[in-house]
């Protein structure tokens, strides 16, 4: 079963998917859609009474969700999911005014990406108007927008020369970011005070430039001297982030401080300036 993870945005609420080529449906992350809904601060734990005051629901439940392997700050874990039939029978009993527009919005998620299949300029599209809604620059957004190029060209890269998803990519990627930033990805997410949230999205324009050029580094040093296997590729990865490296050093030496920031999305985005409707009238 051919799988592809995305987050998706549910009124600027993060709800991690994955797609079933086969199968051609969205499985939804169910500790997201409930989140989602409920707003609770303890998603799981509502999953919890949920099923304690709902015996059928519970009873069921290994028929609505699979357990899916998302990318988690703690690496790739096993996750419930649920397709869209799946997460209906969960909304039912979840008492929230959100149901309807939830149904609307998943309804339009599979049309979506039915569509990107058969025009994958879209995927860019849409990546281009979620960053929108949620505040970023035009100029940071297209910074990203080349990243995950980038990032995409260096993966179809490492997967050619029989590295393995998961824990290999894994490695790679924090052989590179150790490299040229001095964190292992944990370690910098860390830093920056992060949890849940992705990395690259809460990088600084500098950040995001210097990251970009030590993957696409590697990607030309890989087709350079085709390594083959996971650790062949450990010094290509390596040698990609000193190339980052040494920008940043230089980039540093002209500043007189450091390039690698403690500042995460939030603390930059512009606040939403938009005003509520009057409603005395």
């Amino acid at each position: 079963m051919a799988k592809k993870q995305k987050i998706q945005l549910f009124e600027e609420k993060k709800v991690r998917t994955v797609w079933d080529d086969d199968k051609e449906k969205w499985f939804f992350c169910v500790v997201d859609v409930v989140e989602a809904l409920t707003e609770s601060k303890d998603p799981k734990d509502y999953i919890k009474k949920m099923k304690k005051r709902d015996p059928e629901l519970s009873k069921g439940w290994g028929q609505i969700v699979t357990p899916l392997t998302i990318h988690t700050p703690g690496g790739p874990q096993k996750v419930n999911c649920a397709p869209r039939e799946g997460v209906f029978r969960i909304i039912q009993a979840i008492p929230s005014p959100k149901a309807e527009p939830f149904k609307r919005w998943m309804a339009q998620v599979a049309s979506q990406r039915i569509d990107q299949m058969q025009d994958p300029e879209l995927s860019i599209d849409q990546a281009i108007a979620d960053y929108q809604r949620l505040g970023y620059s035009e100029a940071w957004i297209n910074q990203r927008i080349k990243s995950i190029e980038v990032r995409k060209e260096l993966t179809d890269e490492w997967k050619r020369t029989g590295v393995h998803e998961g824990m290999e990519y894994a490695l790679l990627t924090d052989i590179i970011t150790q490299e040229w930033s001095g964190f292992t990805t944990k370690q910098y997410k860390h830093y920056k005070g992060l949890k849940k949230e992705n990395l690259r999205d809460n990088m600084t324009n500098v950040e995001i430039a210097l990251n970009t050029l030590a993957e696409a580094s590697a990607t030309e040093l890989s087709k350079q001297r085709d390594p083959k296997g996971c650790k062949a590729q450990r010094r290509v990865a390596k040698d990609g982030g000193s190339v980052a490296k040494a920008a940043r050093k230089q980039l540093e030496g002209k500043l007189g401080r450091s390039v690698i920031s403690s500042t995460k999305a939030s603390d930059y985005l512009l606040p939403d300036t938009t005003e509520e409707p009057d409603t005395d009238d």
